[in-house]
């Protein structure tokens, strides 16, 4: 063990691979427990071929050195940023605003036309609490504080007895690692998953947003030296955590309520942070400077609004900044505390109050102060308000026409009409534009009935008070006709959200759609115009700032068709929408329903968008950041940052160049291929999804029932209980097919697409799709994801999955089906991009899962075997909970090799 000692106290140069120290250190930990597991570790032994009793050991080693290596890949890429910005300068960062910045002005766009893109310009990462975080919280905490231990390690000159010792302390958290625990005992309730993502606000984002303004501030100066730009606090957080019933009845009005307060309650708490760094920072003495005299004016207000002014004078004699200072303070903790002071009614007048101090400041002399000090904290103001974020609702269309069903037949049981039927259009039409409220006794109604009533009247409390944008919108699920969107608007005029009893005002609530099957992004265009035809619905979007957004849903149109077609048909739908507001005079704004995994929309961020349609991101989009996304991109501070960045700067690169961009011109050749390859890509997908035997393959050849074992969140899998693949969840979906290593939502359809285009069309064909490929950024886009997709997937490793599956010949067929697309995909891809053999246009991407993909194999071999184990034996007996156990741990080892869960 000395001799281990000795190796891992070797100075940590900045080249050196910090794998190679994780590894060291893990494998010293392991040593002292497990000593066979070292073998394992360096792949010598496979897991399959262990003793039972050895199996959860060997997966906990492995499945922390999966982590291990996602935090160095982390820290690497970190690291390769700063290399980049050393060597060439801020604007060699691809992606990010000085990057992007200085090819606007490379391009000769002019100022102006910069200016009125950051007028317009609003950026909304959306937190969902979407079950595809297999880590517990514990877990992440513990992962944080190695990734901050490794940058002090990197980043300091240490004597070497400082440096053993903080090697020393690496360690201990690489032994809490393996005596935490990976596996949660309970599901999370949801109060856990609002204080989850609040966590991430604390840590990363309420710090890093004004530091990401600062960013563009400083690319616009270096870029554009002679225009004093004016840069608004666009960026407009969202969450869904606590605000999304759909689906899961572990989301009620009062946990609603609970997740606005929470919300309120953290950035007040933040808030009064910075504002106590304020008191003790600002020691400006009226004996040094003379303080004009508007301040002082200013000062006596706050003074009196603070409830302590003699006190505060009192602590602070001569230091008027700092009474300024501690007045704020009173007023911010008698927003949480109901201590004596006058409470901020409104987060414009804590906004007014630091613009008051920064004003001083540049008077005294003091900008710099300021800069560092007190903007940082107004910019936050401006972006957070008392709110922290905007907490939209979710709820199906399904249970908000069962409830409007429920409430007509109560007010008229004979005569009530049943959704989707021309008196039902009437019926709702009518009741809008009289004003119509309804007298109902709550608790005669149904329970379904009860809680959606009550989660308006939270609504409508929340719309009405002073914390203003607390509640964000109402998102509609499964949207399938202007009528599910009215039934919506008509249950918030009965809660009391109209501005006018007799129908001539609006609705105070902001209603958006979701459109997620490929039928229903089909007709978007057409229910969104039916929708504009109804009065009290164009009066109420052109309140809210004649703008109306629509949300986009990747993964239940995936299932619909795969990948192609899904992807395909969004970008269509985007295109038709927007021309439909053109037409109509309506901002059309766009929100992304993007996770984790490709199939979910998961690709890069910046290369998602920058392959958007010409003209369909106009300033504003909004994005879901997903389960393990989240805590990915904004567990550290470092990253956390840059990930803001890199989605706010194409958000801004593809407003101001989206017009010009032949990348993105719609050709009309390209688009006629497309739409020929996506109509062939539907018929192969659909066909596998028909043939016969099917559901029983997917469920017995994937641990998609397993699952359900595995306590990732609050939310159920299936929507409404079925069996069937239509009501099940798209994670599961996506989950299922990654831990088999099938991944058929990523490229299944594809190939046979290409293969039929170039059979028909011949080497014309193949000639036009290799232009595609260099001309269009949006079918590169998909050539390259499905590429990626194919080097995660194993037909081999798919083939022991298949073997799981009871109907022999339905398993044997099916999987010939698949492997049979696999190599047909695999082949046609490298004709579409000349040559190229799989992933070799991503090293990085392909590198990091060659170095995995040995211990990968063997935990996929395992997985096998704990299937046919937990499925064959009785659960009451003591050998299934551990094999149950193992298997469950194999998901999540699974799980983090592939970055992804669903």
């Amino acid at each position: 063990m000395n001799g281990c000692r000795l190796e891992e106290s070797r100075p940590l140069s900045f080249r050196e691979d910090i794998r190679s120290l994780l590894f060291r250190l893990l494998l010293a930990v392991v040593s002292e427990r497990e000593p066979d597991m070292r073998e394992v570790l360096t792949a010598r032994v496979s897991l399959h071929a262990l003793a039972d009793e050895r199996r959860i050991a060997a997966l906990q080693a492995t499945g922390i050195w999966f982590q291990l290596v996602a935090i160095a890949n982390e820290l690497l890429a970190m690291r390769s940023r700063r290399e980049l910005e050393q060597m060439g300068g801020a604007d060699e960062v691809i992606g990010s605003f000085a990057n992007v910045i200085g090819e606007i002005a490379a391009g000769g766009y002019p100022a102006e036309h910069i200016q009125a893109t950051l007028d317009d310009l609003c950026v909304g990462p959306t937190m969902t609490a979407h079950p595809t975080e297999a880590k517990r919280v514990t877990v992440l905490e513990i992962h944080r504080r190695i990734y901050r231990k490794l940058t002090e390690l990197e980043q300091q000159r240490w004597a070497p007895r400082e440096r053993e010792q903080h090697i020393n302390d690496l360690k201990s958290e690489i032994e809490l690692l393996w005596m935490s625990g990976e596996l949660r005992l309970e599901r999370p309730s949801v109060e856990g998953e609002i204080a989850w993502g609040l966590h991430f606000f604390r840590e990363v984002i309420f710090d890093a947003t004004s530091k990401l303004y600062d960013s563009v501030e400083e690319a616009l100066a270096r870029h554009y030296p002679q225009y004093d730009f004016k840069v608004p606090s666009f960026m407009r957080y969202a969450s869904w955590i606590g605000g999304d019933c759909d689906g899961n009845p572990n989301v009620t009005a009062k946990i609603t309520a609970c997740a606005l307060e929470e919300c309120r309650q953290a950035i007040i708490g933040w808030y009064v942070q910075q504002v106590r760094r304020l008191v003790t920072v600002l020691s400006v003495s009226a004996n040094v400077v003379n303080i004009p005299e508007p301040f002082i004016k200013a000062l006596e207000h706050a003074l009196h609004g603070s409830g302590k002014a003699a006190e505060i004078i009192a602590r602070n004699p001569d230091e008027p900044l700092r009474q300024f200072a501690a007045a704020i303070l009173g007023r911010l903790e008698a927003m949480r505390d109901g201590v004596s002071a006058k409470p901020y009614a409104r987060s414009d007048g804590f906004k007014s109050d630091l613009r008051e101090l920064e004003k001083v400041l540049a008077e005294l002399g003091g900008d710099l102060i300021a800069k560092r000090f007190v903007r940082p904290l107004r910019q936050q103001v401006e972006t957070f308000g008392f709110r922290t974020v905007s907490l939209d609702v979710r709820q199906n269309s399904t249970v908000v026409n069962r409830v409007l069903t429920e409430l007509f037949k109560f007010a008229d049981p004979a005569g009530a009409p049943a959704p989707d039927t021309p008196q039902w259009t009437l019926r709702v039409r009518a009741a809008l534009n009289s004003g119509e409220q309804l007298e109902v006794d709550q608790l005669a109604l149904s329970e379904e009935a009860q809680e959606l009533l009550e989660l308006f009247d939270v609504i409508r409390k929340a719309s009405t008070g002073l914390n203003g944008g607390a509640v964000g919108a109402f998102i509609l699920s499964m949207t399938r006709s202007s009528d599910d969107l009215l039934a919506v608007y008509l249950l918030a005029q009965y809660s009391g959200l109209a501005t006018a009893m007799d129908g001539s005002g609006t609705i105070a609530l902001r209603v958006v759609p979701l459109f997620e099957t490929i039928a229903d992004l089909r007709a978007a265009p057409e229910i969104l115009d039916q929708l504009f035809g109804v009065s009290i619905v164009r009066r109420s979007v052109r309140d809210f700032g004649n703008s109306q957004e629509v949300m986009l849903g990747y993964s239940d149109s995936n299932k619909d068709g795969g990948f192609l077609a899904s992807n395909w048909e969004l970008s269509k739908a985007q295109r038709r929408i927007a021309a439909l507001g053109l037409k109509r005079k309506v901002k059309i704004s766009f929100f992304h329903g993007r996770g984790g995994s490709v199939s979910r929309g998961g690709a890069p961020t910046g290369r998602a968008i920058a392959a958007q349609p010409a003209g369909t991101v106009g300033g504003a989009m909004r994005v879901t950041e997903q389960g393990e996304v989240v805590s990915s991109k904004f567990a550290n501070r470092g990253t956390g940052l840059y990930q803001l960045e890199i989605l706010a700067a194409s958000v801004f690169a593809h407003s101001v160049k989206s017009q010009n961009d032949a990348e993105l011109k719609d050709i009309p050749e390209f688009s006629e291929a497309l739409e020929a390859l996506t109509g062939m890509s539907q018929a192969s997908y659909l066909g596998l999804i028909n043939e016969r035997g099917f559901i029983d393959y997917f469920h017995q050849a994937s641990p998609v029932e397993e699952l359900s074992h595995l306590k990732l969140g609050s939310r159920p899998p299936r929507r409404f209980g079925a069996r069937d693949i239509s009501d099940l969840r798209a994670i599961p979906w996506v989950f299922a097919w990654s831990q088999n290593r099938h991944l058929v939502t990523n490229w299944y359809g594809i190939g046979t697409a290409l293969n039929s285009f170039v059979n028909v069309r011949g080497d014309a064909g193949l000639d036009l799709l290799r232009q595609m490929f260099e001309r269009s950024r949006f079918f590169r886009l998909i050539v390259d994801e499905v590429d990626k997709g194919l080097y995660q997937s194993d037909m081999d490793i798919g083939r022991l999955y298949a073997g799981l599956v009871q109907d022999r010949e339905a398993g044997e067929r099916i999987h010939r089906k698949i492997s049979a697309e696999y190599a047909l995909t695999r082949r046609m891809i490298s004709e579409v991009n000349g040559g190229l053999k799989l992933s070799e246009r991503f090293p990085a991407f392909k590198r990091h899962f060659d170095r995995i993909r040995p211990q990968m194999d063997s935990i996929h071999r395992l997985q096998v075997q704990l299937l046919r184990e937990v499925r064959a034996q009785d659960e009451a007996t003591t050998k299934p909970k551990r094999a149950v156990n193992a298997l469950l741990l194999s998901i999540n080892c699974i799980s983090a090799g592939l970055g992804w869960t669903g």
